[in-house]
């Protein structure tokens, strides 16, 4: 080989041998490359049986609920409620329908059919009203629901964020205030739980008894607003605090606008319990279903026949079940499946101050 200025360049033997087993490699590490790229395709895959997974009815209702069921059951226990609400209706309206069937099957409805030919219009500008009014209370009860989680959710971060600043700031100058300071904390989550009893319209009970001394407790049984009673006592220990100079003017600002924010979120959640969908909208959707019932097995019938019972019972029960859904999670406070987790929230809450609470600063 020669170089630009005609001048042979000699490559000693150990660079050709270099060469030889460069070349050598080669092939193995292509084959490496497919194995990585084998292993990578393979992990996506069972990565992605891993995500189909966390989609199923199960695992969402193990992360909504805390409670681990099979997806039968789940679907069971979401159901339960709605369907012995609406399962009377069910039956009486299959029932209609089939007394329909017989009084087609003896021939009495073969006058009436050729007087009414209008039930077929009527039948259709009805699917329209009730699409839109089943459509609006749907949506209206869903905005109500996840307004609520919504507050829910900001109530668990404040506790995490008063409970963080309570742990640091506030000064522990002998051993009495570690012990105060650890009611304190508890108070914090007796609030949240306290809010979701008012809000279950329930009496103050054994669960703010693990959370408060005797005397608060029997104290809390003569008040009318339990919650406000806790946050009381949590705002006159932070005024405490500061007038012993255990903390300072900004930190005692920070915590006071922390526990406002804990009242504000409660008024949000009594604002959705006192106002509820104006009772019109429920009243004139009954009417129309049952309207509507009463009309569609004569459209049917001609049809169906003897099938005419159980198409109406399946319809209804469809219609009505929609109709459930959104009464049951307009309130989404109480004790039926599809309302929010409360006792669950309340569970956090406590655990996040269990773990919080060992991480403060020893006596100083």
């Amino acid at each position: 080989m020669q170089d630009p200025n005609n001048k042979k360049t000699y490559y000693p033997p150990e660079h050709n041998q270099n060469n030889i087993r460069e070349s050598k490699e080669k092939p193995s590490s292509s084959s490496t490359q497919r194995n990585i790229f084998l292993g990578k395709s393979k992990k996506r895959f069972f990565l992605g049986e891993k995500q189909v997974a966390k989609r199923s009815f199960s695992e969402r209702f193990g992360l909504y609920s805390g409670e681990e069921f099979s997806a039968i059951k789940v679907i069971l226990h979401l159901t339960e409620s709605v369907i012995l609400a609406i399962l009377p209706w069910v039956i009486l309206w299959g029932g209609y329908g089939f007394l329909i069937s017989l009084l087609n099957y003896s021939g009495h409805l073969a006058k009436v059919n050729t007087e009414l030919k209008a039930i077929p219009n009527i039948l259709i500008s009805l699917n329209i009203v009730l699409s839109l009014l089943l459509i609006f209370r749907t949506n209206t009860a869903h905005d109500r629901f996840w307004e609520a989680r919504k507050f829910w959710g900001g109530m668990v971060n404040t506790v995490r964020n008063i409970t963080r600043r309570i742990c640091i700031v506030i000064e522990e100058r002998e051993p009495e205030d570690r012990i105060e300071k650890e009611a304190i904390l508890r108070l914090v989550v007796a609030f949240a739980v306290a809010m979701k009893l008012q809000l279950r319209r329930e009496p103050v009970n054994s669960e703010l008894a693990s959370l408060m001394s005797s005397s608060k407790y029997y104290t809390l049984q003569d008040v009318n607003h339990p919650p406000l009673k806790i946050a009381y006592w949590i705002g006159d220990y932070f005024q405490h605090q500061y007038e012993r100079q255990c903390i300072d003017d900004m930190e005692s600002n920070a915590l006071h606008q922390l526990l406002d924010e804990m009242v504000n979120l409660l008024g949000g959640c009594e604002r959705i319990l006192k106002t509820p969908v104006p009772l019109v909208y429920t009243i004139t959707l009954k009417m129309l279903l049952t309207f509507y019932f009463l009309l569609l097995p004569w459209e049917l019938v001609n049809g169906l026949t003897w099938w005419t019972g159980p198409i109406l019972a399946f319809l209804s029960c469809i219609l009505l079940g929609i109709d459930e859904i959104g009464a049951e999670i307009e309130e989404p406070f109480g004790h039926d499946p599809n309302d929010l987790p409360l006792d669950v929230i309340c569970k956090t809450m406590l655990r996040n101050i269990d773990d919080l609470y060992p991480s403060c600063q020893s006596i100083r």
